[in-house]
């Protein structure tokens, strides 16, 4: 059984992350405010469980989730840990005139992302995060959610991306995203470490095994999982459940349901096999879970050891609930 606190090398990095790693997206208010004090709590619970693979971005909190990651790992060995960032926006103040309220992240400071894509812009970007973060450097550097950028991201955001590798600056050049077609045709047009895939390789959704998961198996690109639980349909598949951030298909959801109840049949939570099902691809290096309290933080390390019997992965199998291809623990 896979252990969170084991670990995997990144890719052809020297970077090596535990197999179940922190997102802050939460921790910067998404969807709702999150106390200074519970944020630090989280931190320092992943931290306790051994959890040393830790992702952030400008954007999550408007620079709220960076601030507080670093004033915790501040006080950490710099070598103790794994850091990942993103580049992509820079933040500025709004004029008054356009003010307006984040559609997805509460409590933040006043600075709002403005698309950035180009090579001066992600310099600028990283110097920015840095400063927020208090730290030196950070080990992973991913171009963000470049979805209708594509061309300024492969001119501009890749080459400052290689050449901050070439100098050492940074360990290991990436690309986070919730969509596998974009992130392959990177694979294709540059030299990537690793890649964060949100949402698009989950025990509800696989078809990234068409094309991306071989591709990176084959060319050695560590890809990092985000999004076990596609925005919450995975953890409570009933009416009104989310997936993608917006309300889910009645398909989706009985889908979803139909994999609940082969779970319930063996005595494993969804949840559990959620988590643990996208580990067991060659590919993958690291699971990202995303935690607003220690309490939710500390389930999903006792659910990514919780154990699956092999009949269940063979029951889904047989049931077409999981691709024929797709790898199991």
């Amino acid at each position: 059984m896979v252990s969170a606190t084991d670990t995997a090398g990144l890719g052809p990095t020297r970077l090596k992350v535990t197999r179940l790693g922190l997102g802050t997206a939460p921790l910067g208010g998404l969807y709702a405010p999150v106390e200074e004090g519970q944020a630090e709590s989280t931190i320092a619970r992943a931290w306790d469980l051994g959890l040393r693979f830790f992702d952030t971005a400008p954007q999550y909190g408007n620079g709220l989730s960076e601030q507080r990651l670093g004033r915790f790992l501040a006080g950490k060995p710099r070598d103790s840990y794994v850091l990942a960032t993103k580049v992509g926006r820079l933040l500025r103040v709004p004029p008054q005139a356009e003010a307006q309220e984040d559609a997805f992240y509460k409590g933040t400071p006043p600075e709002r992302p403005v698309f950035e894509f180009s090579y001066d812009g992600v310099m600028q970007s990283l110097e920015e995060s840095l400063q927020r973060l208090g730290l030196d450097r950070v080990d992973v550097l991913h171009i963000h959610d470049p979805d209708d950028h594509y061309d300024a991201a492969i001119a501009g955001a890749y080459r400052a991306l290689d050449r901050l590798r070439a100098d050492g600056v940074i360990g290991a050049v990436g690309a986070g995203m919730n969509q596998a077609e974009m992130l392959a045709r990177f694979a294709r047009d540059g030299v990537f470490d690793c890649f964060l895939l949100a949402g698009r390789y989950t025990l509800l959704e696989q078809r990234s095994l068409d094309d991306f998961m071989p591709l990176c198996e084959a060319r050695g690109i560590g890809v990092i999982i985000g999004g076990v639980y596609n925005s919450g349909i995975l953890a409570n598949p009933n009416e009104g459940a989310k997936f993608n951030y917006q309300d889910a298909d009645p398909a989706l959801i009985a889908r979803a349901r139909a994999l609940d109840s082969v779970c319930r049949r063996h005595g494993v939570p969804l949840k559990a096999a959620a988590i643990q099902f996208p580990a067991a691809h060659p590919a993958v290096a690291s699971i990202l879970t995303g935690a607003r309290t220690p309490a939710e933080l500390e389930e999903n390390e006792a659910l990514f050891r919780h154990p699956i019997p092999a009949d269940l992965w063979a029951e889904l199998r047989d049931e077409g609930l999981i691709a024929p291809a797709a790898p199991t623990p």
